[in-house]
């Protein structure tokens, strides 16, 4: 009887102290976060390019859009580093908003206009709330078609919680408790939180408002306040020929290490190119010759074949310039003349090249199947595919499950087909592939980089095979 007495003691001591200790931690955890408004004025903050309006009323920051200037950043004094941001927002649903993080402005950059992450504030149906978005400097890096779930966390009419996790080169949004957006990223790690006022076109625009309270920012023990995350948002990752350990973790392997031809030959050689295909700087380039299809140093391809798949890269072209990606390529179908045989997604120079207006109803501009299917975004109908340009980095996705292929441009979807399907086969009997019998059908084939010509840049490229 004493014994089990004991015993029960012990555990009410042990529960006593864990439950002590709980409330605790708690309680210096939330010693942790600091203010970064104090609900009267705009101390500790400063306004930078634009002059939209910032007031405080009510313990809220109030920005007032403004016809005839740029966008406006009310800009923390102090730079961050690490950190989890939390604030409440509400944005008039007529315009577009957003809080920068990580962000800077120097007067040797574009004189001195903001640049840096942004979370981004979108009240209308496009719903790209959440997502990040480089301003000034590469455009999006994770648009919400990426986690279309989540287009629904903010909610219009109502005060947003919202919540940024930057911890090193991981960066995550959370709106309402829903995850968002899931980036790498590691080009820049310390800067200002700002909160922005977009430009606007019209004098019917003017006069809106944004409203911002409860901004806080926590800078210690970040690991152990990180949020729980959904493990089906998509991860997408930037940096440069390197695997996160998440893609580790999913099969990732890079197809290209970044530094020597390993697993790579030409196309009609059983070697590597000795020369027009450079690497330096981590850069795999074709280099210019005559602007013709694989008449100088050729295409080439991997050693390896692949069936289902998911490749991505990131490709960079000049002014005028023609490439492509290829699958199921066969390089003993063409060994004569001209590129190896294979589906091809297309790298183009839309504007500069004339091959943008051959072939039918733009089925050989950039990200489409090549000669079969023209590219258009998928993702978010009635919105351009985001090709970011010439000499910029654009990401590449092909997806291969099957019969189910995907052509990805910039994290968005452009071409989606089946490769056994009566449409397919029709384009194929109408276009130049219909001399290569049971073209595009084949079970697997080797994965191909063109030589066109022009000089086209390659980096970070990467698959995982599927079942």
């Amino acid at each position: 009887m004493r014994q089990t007495q004991s015993k029960l003691m012990l555990l009410t001591l042990i529960l006593f102290v864990q439950f002590t200790g709980y409330k605790i931690s708690a309680q210096e955890q939330e010693k942790e976060w600091i203010s970064l408004f104090n609900g009267k004025n705009l101390t500790g903050w400063k306004q930078l390019n634009g002059a939209a309006k910032y007031q405080v009323e009510n313990g809220e920051i109030i920005g007032i859009t403004k016809t005839n200037t740029q966008n406006s950043f009310l800009c923390t004094e102090k730079l961050f580093t690490d950190f989890i941001l939390e604030f409440d927002v509400m944005v008039d649903p007529t315009v577009n908003s957003g809080v920068q993080f990580r962000s800077n402005s120097f007067k040797e950059f574009s004189n001195g206009r903001v640049h840096g992450y942004q979370f981004e504030l979108d009240p209308s149906n496009r719903g790209f709330s959440g997502g990040i978005y480089d301003e000034a400097r590469r455009g999006w890096l994770y648009p919400m078609s990426v986690n279309p779930k989540a287009q629904e966390a903010y909610k219009n009419g109502i005060w947003n919680s919202c919540r940024i996790e930057a911890i090193g080169n991981s960066i995550k949004t959370f709106i309402n408790g829903i995850l968002c957006a899931n980036l790498i990223d590691d080009v820049t790690n310390e800067g200002f939180i700002a909160l922005q006022v977009h430009s606007i076109n019209s004098d019917e625009l003017a006069g809106k408002t944004i409203k911002w309270k409860n901004i806080r920012i926590k800078t210690d023990n970040l690991k152990q306040s990180q949020w729980a995350i959904n493990p089906n948002v998509k991860e997408v990752s930037y940096l440069v020929n390197t695997l996160t350990e998440h893609e580790k973790d999913h099969g990732w392997r890079l197809l290209w290490d970044g530094e020597t031809n390993k697993g790579w030959r030409g196309a009609k050689l059983d070697h590597f190119p000795k020369s027009g295909w450079e690497i330096k700087d981590g850069i795999l380039t074709i280099l210019e010759t005559n602007g013709g299809e694989s008449t100088g140093p050729g295409d080439i391809i991997t050693e390896k074949l692949y069936s289902s798949f998911e490749l991505e890269l990131e490709f960079k072209i000049t002014k005028g310039a023609n490439s492509g990606i290829k699958y199921f390529v066969d390089p003993e179908l063409n060994k004569g003349m001209g590129s190896a045989i294979g589906c091809e997604f297309q790298i183009l120079d839309d504007v500069n090249h004339p091959d943008a207006k051959l072939g039918v109803n733009g089925n050989r501009t950039v990200g489409s199947l090549y000669d079969l299917i023209a590219a258009e975004n998928l993702s978010v109908p009635g919105r351009g595919k985001q090709f970011k340009g010439i000499d910029k980095w654009n990401k590449a996705r092909i997806i291969v499950k099957g019969l189910k292929v995907e052509h990805w441009l910039n994290n968005e979807k452009v071409v989606e087909y089946d490769r056994h399907s009566q449409m397919f086969k029709a384009l194929v009997a109408y276009s130049k592939y219909k001399v290569w019998p049971d073209f595009g059908q084949w079970i697997s084939g080797h994965i191909l980089l063109q030589d066109h010509g022009n000089t086209v840049h390659y980096r970070s490229i990467k698959i995982r095979e599927l079942n």
